[in-house]
């Protein structure tokens, strides 16, 4: 397993991440704790969580995700192993409120309150003092997110970039958190952040810099590419890529209709990110693409992602062993200029169907 440094930390996390959000939905507190004895085995030590976990958000199954690390810390003793994120999630105006996210009721926001409530949650769900990464899981204010099609406004209302640095600066200090990151954010976001940190506010330079971007990634969404990646690379704030299977598409379980049982999408019908016009032909090439070169689909498209420049990590999920195993595989495969090649021309046929 090969390991690169969070942002301009001084933390080494492995170019694999394990992602976490289907224990407490789609695997039993049991299969998570197998999938995390067998992960840290082949060295992937960076973990990624949410307060909002497990997927999709219920209040039934919210914090559950995080409650099965918990288990698995306390029963190993092998919490400082590893490198774990979580996250606190954005405004929830958007998504019904999210009220039942919070003791009073309160939509969500990353208000100072709220920030304080979700960390010590998140700290008690995960039978830890302390989180390496916490995460933004998305902004505060209303912009196009998870696949949305448009901007519904610029909707002046939302908490100020260095209120929410300055309130997470407070659990630095505390040292309940060591860094933080951003999620599903964009360009402007991005670059207001790094500005406040470096700016007159708490002294000069004494807000926490953000170390990372975690936002989807794959084949059929390069478009990190076009703002977010120069960023990353100028700023040394690396992507965590999330998604880069397509929630399942590339690796062509769902080609021609297919709807295999126990699967995301015939569980919960939340694919309309994945299956936009022009979203099959593109699965279909890439699919084609890797068997012929004898590779096995969702390894080309995890490999895809560890070949870029700007990613720090790829997050993986896995709902069975054998999956897990199979993902985890294709960090050990090698790209060459061949695979880049046919993946840009596919790309430049079919570009971006499910951004």
């Amino acid at each position: 397993m090969d390991y690169a440094k969070l942002g301009r930390t001084d933390v080494s996390v492995s170019r694999c991440c394990l992602g976490t959000m289907t224990w407490g939905s789609q695997n039993s507190e049991d299969q998570a704790h197998e999938q995390m004895d067998y992960a840290l085995g082949r060295g992937v030590n960076f973990w990624d969580t949410a307060e909002m976990y497990a997927s999709p958000p219920s209040p039934e199954t919210q914090g559950r995700t995080e409650e099965y690390i918990g288990s698995w810390f306390e029963k190993t003793g092998k919490r400082h192993e590893v490198v774990l994120a979580s996250k606190v999630a954005g405004q929830g105006a958007a998504f019904g409120g999210l009220s039942w996210m919070r003791k009073d009721g309160a939509v969500t926001r990353q208000t100072k309150a709220q920030i304080d409530e979700a960390v010590e949650g998140s700290l008690r769900r995960l039978k830890t003092d302390y989180l390496d990464l916490y995460q933004l899981h998305w902004p505060d204010r209303r912009v196009r997110v998870f696949g949305g099609q448009s901007f519904k406004d610029y909707d002046q209302d939302f908490e100020s970039f260095g209120d929410i640095l300055e309130a997470l600066d407070a659990h630095v200090k505390k040292g309940t958190i060591r860094h933080v990151g951003v999620s599903n954010e964009f360009p402007w976001g991005v670059m207001k952040f790094l500005a406040e940190s470096e700016g007159p506010r708490n002294g000069g330079g004494g807000l926490p810099r953000i170390a990372s971007i975690q936002n989807a990634y794959h084949l059929a969404n390069r478009t990190y590419e076009y703002g977010l990646a120069e960023i990353a690379m100028r700023e040394q704030v690396g992507l965590l890529a999330y998604s880069p299977l397509a929630q399942g598409q590339l690796t062509g379980k769902y080609l021609n209709g297919a709807l295999p049982a126990g699967s995301r999408k015939a569980l919960y019908n939340r694919m309309q990110r994945y299956e936009g016009p022009g979203s099959q032909e593109a699965f279909q090439a890439y699919v084609n693409l890797a068997q012929a070169h004898g590779i096995d689909p969702a390894q080309l498209a995890l490999k895809f992602c560890d070949a870029r420049p700007f990613v720090t990590a790829t997050i993986i999920g896995a709902t069975s062993m054998a999956q897990l195993k199979t993902n985890i595989d294709a960090f050990d495969l090698v790209w060459t200029d061949d695979l880049e090649d046919a993946v840009n021309a596919i790309h430049a046929r079919q570009p971006n169907p499910c951004p």
